[in-house]
């Protein structure tokens, strides 16, 4: 038994179920629709791709020790979120204007109002321009190569792990959002999921435009 890789399992799902900019993005969307949702994580998985095919190929460490090319990516990411955040605010009150009070819509029968490819775009994005991964990759996944084994495929191994983890994980948050969709697509408990999504969304945006660098 691979203890090692056991001990990697558990600390990888904690890091992949850690509530951030990601799992809030797949609940509002599956919120929206199944469709959504599940675009949605299966872009998250996306990103995570990226992230450990970064660090198998050494590119995370160029990254990290060039404070500029890694403040660009910080900005960018922050500003992806930041934008997603106020695009919730914005539809909040769009709705709130409109007096949406009518009866419970438990969203069958009806399309997604987020086109596939859209969701898709957005978990991808919003996970991918996550400056805190490069570190954490470059970081985690050198402690669990045991000494004297080749590193690459090791490597692959670990990463493989991380994205299998986020392919079980976000999609089982967007189908657990989606069968208490009936409860919360009611309008108050829609307003309270779509504004808390908002405000953490911007807050994790404006966290990471207006932050230090982070190293």
């Amino acid at each position: 038994m691979d203890a090692q890789l056991i001990a990697f399992t558990g600390v990888a799902a904690g890091m992949v179920a850690l509530p951030g900019a990601d799992f809030t993005v797949v609940v509002r969307n599956a919120l929206a629709s199944r469709t959504a949702g599940l675009a949605t994580a299966l872009g998250v998985a996306g990103g995570l791709l990226v992230h450990t095919a970064l660090a198998v190929a050494g590119l995370a460490a160029v990254l990290v020790t060039l404070p500029v090319l890694f403040r660009t990516v910080q900005l960018l990411g922050g500003a992806y979120v930041l934008y997603l955040g106020i695009s919730a605010l914005y539809a909040l009150r769009r709705r709130s204007r409109q007096g949406e009070e009518g009866t419970v819509d438990d969203g069958a029968g009806r399309p997604a109002p987020r086109e596939f490819g859209r969701a898709l775009r957005q978990g991808f994005l919003t996970n991918a321009l996550n400056p805190k991964a490069p570190v954490l990759f470059l970081s985690l996944l050198p402690q669990f190569v045991p000494h004297g084994q080749p590193p690459l495929p090791r490597t692959l191994l670990l990463a493989a792990v991380v994205v299998v983890l986020a392919l079980i994980w976000f999609p089982a948050v967007a189908l657990l959002v989606d069968r208490l969709g009936r409860w919360l697509r009611r309008p108050r408990a829609a307003r309270v999921v779509e504004g808390g999504s908002g405000v953490a969304l911007t807050g994790l945006g404006l966290a990471l435009v207006t932050g230090p660098l982070l190293r």
